[in-house]
């Protein structure tokens, strides 16, 4: 776990004058220890390169001339990531350390006075985290029971708030679903009335099987935000937004330089063109989930929603019981419950390996 807001008890007096209340009230994002467990929280791509391409990337990034700072390269990996996702016309990209730091920068680039965030809860907890720590006010709307979008709700708040970004996890997480593309349109058309920006955030597109990228350039308010990090290439830390040319060239103004490091951009660069192998582990990837909702379909007292990521959310009798359970035998998954009151009793199963469901199968029905 990263530093919590405990440690403020540890600061001298003097120096806890200096540092913001709230930061010192709130906690730090919570990183599970996860030496010698299964590791099945993170939603992380569990394959690593064949050792043939693990030995080419170690020689690429060999020769990156780390004394520099980032130049050219960085151009080049914009380029293809464009060719990637055959970037809409009238659209640019920008990069970010991972997406957590876009959210940062789009927050910092609205922050005007009384500017509000919006977005559907429980959703991912760095868009009202990046709302605290910029000053501004975030607005959370609760999906339904069944984690939809609640679209009387969502479009009352647009038009009492009118937000400055909603933000659309397509797919949602920790929910794994994608939402109602009609009452998608009917919400994008409400914030572009309210003159708000729109993100979409996908980063689990690689197992979705809908996604709003080719449309970006259909709004002048519409961002797409994406990650390689479910793409399989989670600890190089690289994010991309694609948008209007206009909207993205002002967010751009706000981005630190060289955000980006050249070994990073190698390694993107690296998987970019050795793209079928990744695409391989996503199918792989996709069949197991399917696999793994067969298996709970099948187990007594376990409810799994629909899924469309690499994650899949479940309710048990009893979550707190069935996580320590799973965690005794080595098998560790995300227990969600304290998130949002609609998640009461809910669990996050990242699907992993073959053998790696396996056991989380096993650990789970020991558990409940």
């Amino acid at each position: 776990m990263t530093a919590s807001s405990s440690s403020a008890a540890a600061l001298p007096e003097r120096l806890q004058t200096i540092l913001r209340n709230d930061v010192q009230g709130m906690h730090a994002y919570a990183v599970q220890p996860s030496a010698g467990f299964v590791k099945l929280d993170a939603m992380e791509n569990p394959f690593q390169l064949p050792p043939e391409l693990q030995a080419e990337l170690g020689r690429r990034l060999g020769a990156v001339a780390i004394n520099r700072y980032p130049g050219a390269r960085i151009d080049e990996l914009k380029a293809a990531l464009a060719a990637h996702i055959d970037l809409p016309e009238g659209c640019a990209l920008m990069l970010g350390n991972g997406s957590d730091e876009l959210i940062s920068l789009l927050a910092m680039a609205c922050d005007r006075p009384g500017a509000t965030l919006l977005a559907p809860v429980p959703g991912f907890v760095m868009y009202a985290m990046s709302a605290q720590l910029q000053g501004l006010a975030f607005v959370g709307v609760p999906l339904t029971p069944d984690f939809e979008l609640d679209e009387a709700a969502m479009l009352e708040a647009i038009e009492l708030h009118r937000p400055a970004i909603t933000y659309i996890a397509y797919p949602n997480n920790p929910t794994a679903n994608l939402f109602d593309d009609a009452v998608i349109e009917r919400i994008v058309a409400a914030v572009g009335r309210q003159n708000g920006l729109v993100v979409f955030d996908e980063a689990y597109q690689p197992f979705a099987s809908r996604s709003w990228m080719a449309r970006a350039g259909e709004f002048d308010h519409v961002l797409v935000m994406r990650t390689l990090s479910k793409f399989g290439l989670a600890g190089i830390r690289l994010g991309y937004m694609v948008g209007p040319a206009a909207l993205v060239a002002e967010i751009d103004k706000v981005r630190p330089p060289y955000n980006v490091s050249v070994l990073n951009a190698e390694a993107a660069l690296f998987a970019l063109e050795h793209a079928d192998e990744y695409a391989r582990q996503a199918a792989l990837l996709r069949q197991e989930r399917e696999r793994l909702q067969a298996a709970l379909r099948e187990m007594p007292g376990v409810k799994a929603w629909p899924s469309e990521a690499n994650m899949i959310l479940v309710r048990v009798a009893d979550s707190k019981a069935a996580f320590e359970g799973m965690k005794r035998q080595g098998v560790l998954i995300k227990h969600v419950a304290a998130l949002h009151p609609l998640l009461a009793n809910c669990l996050r199963l990242t699907v992993g390996t073959p053998d790696e469901n396996d056991r989380m199968i096993a650990a789970l029905r020991a558990s409940l």
